[in-house]
Formats: structure tokens, sequence, C-alpha cells
């Protein structure tokens, strides 16, 4: 299994791919501005370049950017401490600062990685199945969309299935997302859930995917409190934040899809 400090660096250096900086970037005591540009290492899912993207392990403020923005961001980066720099009301001075240009904060989230001193597989009072790639095809309908991305299917490398006899009623999916680091999604069935299906779906898969020699990560929303909740019992452990300023029509975009699914 991989060691605590290979797990570390290579999530600095896929971070760094994302970003377009260093990896010991992420470790200074002063904020970096780089300019963010594509890259075939970053994760799959990211849309390159940035306007504005904000990612910090603790130490610091890495804003990787559209340089025409770097007044905006530097002046905001000046003069917000670092643990105050993703959250309210703060954010409503970088809300501020991009209006003139039809943009604001879209995505927050918090990143999860194993701790492998914790990390072992649970147990519930299901059978637990892995599935390979060519085990999922029938999986890709809403039930799932959390642990699948119909979007992406070429991504979804590996997953476990909870199930009850034949009937499918949990799963936990990996997303090769990254070179090194696949993302795992997780869902439940309404009626199975507070079972501890979820964490022992977690752990498990994130011990497979160790055992592969990748690292696992976790992403929830803030108020995501039931995911977090599960990152944790599940063995993973707080490691970085990340923020993205996206164009107005977008988050426009996204909202009125969010509220069609209502």
């Amino acid at each position: 299994m991989l060691s605590h400090q290979t797990i570390w660096n290579i999530a600095l250096t896929q971070s760094a791919w994302d970003a377009g900086c260093a990896p010991d970037d992420f470790l200074k005591t002063e904020n970096v501005i780089v300019e963010s540009h594509p890259s075939e290492k970053a994760r799959r899912y990211l849309e390159l370049p940035f306007d504005c993207h904000l990612i910090s392990y603790g130490h610091n403020v890495v804003a990787s950017i559209n340089l025409q923005y770097e007044k905006e961001v530097r002046s905001y980066l000046d003069a917000c401490p670092v643990v105050h720099c993703f959250e309210t009301p703060n954010l409503y001075r970088l809300n501020a600062a991009f209006a003139p240009y039809d943009r604001a904060v879209c995505f927050m989230a918090e990143y999860f990685l194993p701790d492998v001193s914790l990390m072992k597989p649970l147990s519930c009072g299901y059978e637990l199945r892995v599935l390979l790639q060519e085990d999922l095809q029938e999986y890709y309908t809403p039930a799932w969309s959390n642990a699948l991305c119909e979007k992406r299917k070429e991504l979804d490398v590996l997953a476990v299935g909870a199930f009850e006899g034949s009937r499918l009623i949990g799963l936990a999916g990996c997303s090769a997302d990254g070179e090194d680091m696949w993302q795992i999604g997780i869902d439940v069935l309404p009626e199975f859930r507070r079972q501890g299906i979820a964490s022992a779906l977690t752990s498990r898969l994130a011990v497979e995917t160790l055992e592969r020699e990748k690292v696992p990560f976790y992403c929830c929303a803030w108020s995501n409190i039931g995911s977090a909740r599960n990152a944790i019992r599940s063995g993973f452990r707080p490691a970085w934040a990340e923020m993205t300023v996206k164009s107005k029509a977008f988050i426009e975009k996204m909202n009125q899809e969010n509220m069609g699914n209502i």
C-alpha cells in the first residue's frame, strides 16, 4: 500500500498540474499567483484555463488565474487571511471584484485523502462485490449518478456494489480523473441509508484503489455534512480546499438545470 508521504506527494503534484504551478508552491507561507493554462495531466473534468481558481492545503493560497484578473485577485488575497479566503463575508468582496466582468464564485469544495493508518475495509449487513468497468454498463441511471458519470464512462474504472440478493442497493465508483488519483463517488438507495452501507462501500473501494497503487480522493461541498462524515468514517481526512470563479451565464445555466431536477 502507498505510504502516507507518497499519497501527499502525489496529491500535491496533481494539484500543481491542475493549477500550473510547482508542488511546493502549496507549502509556502506566502500566497502564489500563476497563470492558468491547459494541461494534459490536469484532472479530466476541469475546464481549463481558469478565470480564477483558488487552492489551499492550509499553508497559503495558490491562485491559478487569467492574468487579466491579477490585480483583483492579488488585492483579495492580500486583504484576507488564508483561513478566511474561502468563506463569507470575505467572498462578497471577491464577487464584487468580478462583477464588472460578469463573473462570480461558483464551485466551493473540500477534498479528502486517505489516512493509511486508519484505512481498512468496513462491513455492513449486505454482500459487497468488486465491479470492473465492463460490469458497470447497466448502472448508468439517475440512481447512481454520484458513483458513475455517464458523460465520462471511459474514466469509471472500478466500483464496489452492495447487493440485497440480486438487487443493487448501494454503489461506490472510482473515476480515473488523474494520472495517479481516482475520485470516489457514492450512492445508496434512500430506503437503505443510515445502515453503514456508504462507509462500507467507500472504505472497501479506497482499499481496492490503494492496492492498485492509485490514490483515492473524496470531495464534498462544505454543507454536505453526511458526505463529510462518511469520508471520516471511511478513513479519509481533510486535505485541501478549492474555489472556482465562473461566468454568470454558466452559473445561471447550472441553477436552471438544478431547479429542473427538483
